[in-house]
């Protein structure tokens, strides 16, 4: 009996260590496209995104190449300048595709961002993205 618990304890602890990478990675990538939003830059911005992303600016819903997203993601942080982005809830689904919800402020316009993150060979990068208007 004592030998089941040990080897249950044992599995256990390994399952933890191997999804702690995988945690820290979906937070890496959260953080790091938190800081190229933060810094209005579409260009750092485009290098997490995968190579078709799902882009909703308000509520224009629409599927962009990676370069096409850039291109629109520069013209929306140089019509609204960042003031401040804070990411305010980050997880994930129960099918386990990581997603952070942040608030983007600009002037006096705040816009609610969600993004989902999928696994893409062995990065993670953002698959859908949205900036919609409180």
């Amino acid at each position: 009996m004592k030998v089941n618990k040990y080897i249950s304890l044992v599995v256990f602890v390994l399952l933890s260590f191997h999804s702690v990478p995988l945690l820290a990675q979906n937070n890496d990538v959260i953080s790091q496209v938190k800081e190229t939003i933060k810094a209005g830059s579409a260009k750092e911005l485009s290098k997490y995104l995968n190579q078709t992303v799902d882009v909703t600016i308000d509520d224009k819903v629409e599927s962009y190449s990676k370069a096409q997203a850039e291109f629109i993601f520069r013209d929306f942080f140089k019509q609204h300048p960042a003031s401040e982005f804070n990411i305010i809830h980050q997880g994930s689904s129960k099918g386990g595709q990581p997603f952070a919800i942040g608030q983007y402020k600009s002037g006096n316009e705040t816009h609610r961002v969600f993004m989902k993150i999928k696994t893409v060979g062995n990065q993670q990068l953002v698959h859908e993205i949205s900036f919609v208007k409180e």
